[in-house]
């Protein structure tokens, strides 16, 4: 899947097509969350759907979907990560970076696995396994994505031309990619407001 057919279905199903591409991502879809997540943001500035409820259902897809990580880790517990791992032998290496997150971080690996692909939707399986009390994983995990959420939707709506370059550079470099846009919005946003009026 491609961002061309992910705006395909969006303008078939609407906000539908949001919820189910995130929610599908614990189970791995060929395109990131945070493509996803950012063509959310663009939809709404071409006027296919309204920012408000595209936005809700874009975090509803989010959280859901990592949620549904947890309860098959609490649930099935360990036979859960051996599938994934036959199915997908690359993720052995993700898993090993999760774990030693979680060794060394605890509860706020939560928060901090939310900028790194793939260790995001492996963060909530061992948690899960770890049998952490729901509240505290939905505390943390709910709280994070919604401002993970707020982060890419409205750089969809920025720099919505340049999605998949985003997206390539976020897989690669995580959270740096995160603060040089972060710096480039500000300075752009100080150009503008420190630009003279001009006069009449």
């Amino acid at each position: 899947m491609n961002n061309n057919i992910l705006l395909s279905l969006i303008g078939h199903y609407g906000y539908l097509a949001l919820f189910f591409a995130l929610w599908l991502g614990i189970v791995g879809m060929p395109i990131p969350d945070e493509a996803i997540v950012m063509t959310g943001g663009l939809v709404t500035t071409l006027g296919l759907l309204h920012p408000i409820p595209a936005f809700i259902l874009t975090y509803m897809g989010v959280v859901s979907g990592l949620s549904l990580g947890y309860f098959l880790g609490n649930r099935i517990g360990v036979k859960i990560l051996d599938r994934i791992l036959k199915n997908k032998q690359s993720t052995g290496s993700y898993l090993v970076k999760t774990q030693a997150m979680l060794n060394k971080f605890g509860k706020y690996a939560l928060v901090i696995s939310y900028f790194l692909p793939v260790v995001r939707h492996l963060m909530p399986y061992l948690v899960g396994i770890g049998k952490m009390p729901y509240p505290k994983y939905a505390l943390y995990s709910y709280s994070t994505g919604l401002i993970w959420t707020l982060i890419y939707f409205f750089l969809g709506r920025l720099f919505g031309n340049y999605i998949e370059q985003l997206s390539v550079l976020v897989e690669k470099y995580g959270w740096y990619t995160l603060g040089i846009l972060a710096v480039v919005f500000l300075v752009l946003r100080l150009y503008h407001y420190a630009k003279p009026s001009p006069t009449v």
